[in-house]
């Protein structure tokens, strides 16, 4: 009997559950919001919780505890440098799960599983500042070339290239095109 045994089990074994709330906790990492059915959300969820307050402490054992659960550098930085300080402020409350509705199919709850404080994105209206900025100063900074006329053996040497055949263009035979060549030839031929 399974008494006191709270863990979901998502109709796995015991090494396969791992394996999927472990990669969903790396690509949460990554991502920061993933599209995900609701069970494999709230399993995976104290795992991401453990690991963002493993980002907050920013101890050399932190991180080794961190490196153990995801297995790359470069996610263990992410989750250090980038996301575990905009958390600085929180307890708990990592986490957010936002209903879909069901999915076609096997009709299983779907959820966007994210994380509550996602990365400042610019709003458009400045970049687009920006770059009028940047035009302005690109078309200040820039003068008036004048053209040079071309020589007359700049010129000779571009009539040559035209007249030589080898450099012709032949156009691409396309798949029904090839077909249609051999089987004119084989029509041909009777």
């Amino acid at each position: 009997m399974r008494h006191a045994k709270k863990r979901l089990q998502l109709g796995r074994f015991t090494s396969w559950h791992d394996a999927t709330i472990i990669s969903l906790a790396k690509n949460m990492v990554i991502c920061q919001s993933i599209k995900t059915t609701l069970t494999r959300a709230k399993s995976s969820k104290q795992l991401i919780e453990k690991l963002i307050t493993l980002g907050k402490k920013n101890t050399l054992f932190a991180r080794r505890q961190a490196q153990k659960i995801l297995g790359e550098h470069k996610l263990v930085n992410i989750l250090f440098n980038e996301i575990a300080p905009r958390f600085s402020k929180r307890n708990s409350g990592f986490t957010r799960i936002i209903g879909l509705g069901k999915r076609r199919g096997d009709n299983a709850e779907m959820v966007i599983f994210e994380l509550t404080e996602l990365k400042k994105k610019e709003p458009k209206k400045q970049k687009a500042a920006k770059e009028a900025k940047a035009q302005e100063t690109l078309e200040d900074n820039t003068q008036v070339v004048e053209k040079k006329p071309v020589t007359e053996s700049k010129k000779e040497t571009r009539a040559a290239i035209k007249d030589n055949p080898i450099d012709e263009k032949k156009p691409q035979k396309k798949f029904m095109g090839g077909l249609r060549t051999i089987f004119k030839k084989k029509s041909d031929s009777l």
